[in-house]
């Protein structure tokens, strides 16, 4: 049986968990805060002590298919004795039985072990803030939508990110032209122009981002930049109290080759800014080296929301630090088809009146 660590507190023996308004560590029951360094010499000091044996012998029931239970692993809560069955990659999660957060120490062993953690500035109420404001406003929305809509589950999660440190020597080729357009009593004359323009030069990058997390759709976690690594702290368990947390199940290296891309597209990008003063610009060749590359490993703090409508379900992700909000929403058509056709008679009207117009002048 692996270990579990909890934060209990001294005055009333609840569980504490960590306070995103506070910053603090807070017992939600007798509303006692915490430093968080003070409450862990607490911690360690109880840990010090003889703990409990309460691991229960749990009756023999069918068996499990060949390979149906790879993966799975069970924890007993040191609060009640309840089991808590999780995959491999569960680092911190609650008890079903009691509630209380727990957090699986073995997964943050060794090189497991993050680097730094950003902790989480906003709670469960301003997610679901959050998504009332992002389905406001929404007019091909459908408004059953709305009103049935019911939030199934909203979950704080610790996702893990890796982030990327490199330089690039580049050298990038563009075509580039010119148009120049003039008329005269006879003609109307277009001149174009053609240059071949190069760049060269380095470029930094600082603390890219991809998620190790496979659980997590890689677009969603993209759309929910930029975290502000300023406030990143050195990893502490304590932070993970009364949140989800997975470790990686997706290695640095299997993220070069998406980290890669994003590298490469900012530094075409950037030195596409330079070139000024010409009709269109469109890159030719690129030549990309990466050198001085760091990789560090952290825990990014996400709130993911889940609610089902119509038999779809639909997911959104607000960044638990900025409160950056995302999530696909579903259409009404017949709102939709009536815009479309509102748009079609307009442009229909427009056109009309220019016909006229130029009737009354005697063109047509």
């Amino acid at each position: 049986m692996e270990n579990l660590q909890e934060y209990k507190c001294p005055c009333c023996g609840g569980a504490v968990v960590f306070d995103s308004s506070l910053q603090k560590m807070k017992c939600p029951y007798c509303d006692t805060e915490f430093e968080i360094d003070a409450l862990k010499e607490y911690s360690q000091e109880v840990q010090s002590q003889q703990a409990d044996e309460m691991n229960w012998e749990m009756p023999t029931g069918s068996q499990w298919k060949d390979g149906e239970e790879e993966g799975l692993r069970s924890y007993i809560c040191k609060s009640c004795g309840g089991e808590i069955v999780g995959d491999e990659n569960m680092a911190a999660a609650a008890c079903p039985f009691c509630g209380n957060s727990v957090i699986i120490t073995q997964q943050f062993a060794g090189a497991l072990r993050p680097d730094c953690v950003i902790p989480f500035k906003l709670d469960k109420k301003a997610a679901k803030e959050r998504l009332a404001g992002h389905l406001t406003g929404k007019r091909l929305l459908p408004k059953v939508f709305k009103d049935e809509n019911h939030i199934d589950e909203v979950k704080g999660i610790y996702v893990p990110f890796w982030l990327f440190d490199t330089n690039v020597q580049a050298h990038i080729r563009y075509k580039a032209s010119t148009t120049r357009v003039w008329s005269d009593s006879d003609y109307d004359y277009t001149e174009t122009c053609y240059y071949s323009v190069q760049r060269g030069g380095d470029i930094a990058f600082e603390l890219v981002p991809a998620d190790g997390s496979s659980k997590m759709a890689d677009d969603l976690m993209e759309s929910i930049e930029p975290f502000d690594f300023s406030e990143a702290v050195d990893f502490e368990t304590a932070y993970l109290a009364g949140y989800l947390a997975d470790r990686y199940d997706v290695t640095a290296q299997e993220n070069m080759g998406r980290i890669n891309q994003r590298v490469k597209r900012s530094t075409e990008e950037a030195f596409a800014s330079t070139v000024h003063g010409y009709t269109s610009v469109v890159p030719e060749s690129s030549s990309i080296k990466l050198y001085g590359g760091g990789v560090k490993y952290a825990l990014y703090p996400v709130w993911i929301l889940h609610t089902n409508w119509n038999g779809n379900k639909y997911t959104f992700a607000m960044n638990g630090q900025t409160g950056k909000f995302v999530g696909d929403l579903p259409v009404d058509k017949a709102a939709a088809a009536g815009w479309l056709l509102g748009l079609t008679v307009l442009f229909g009207a427009a056109a009309y009146g220019v016909m006229w117009l130029l009737w009354l002048a005697g063109i047509l």
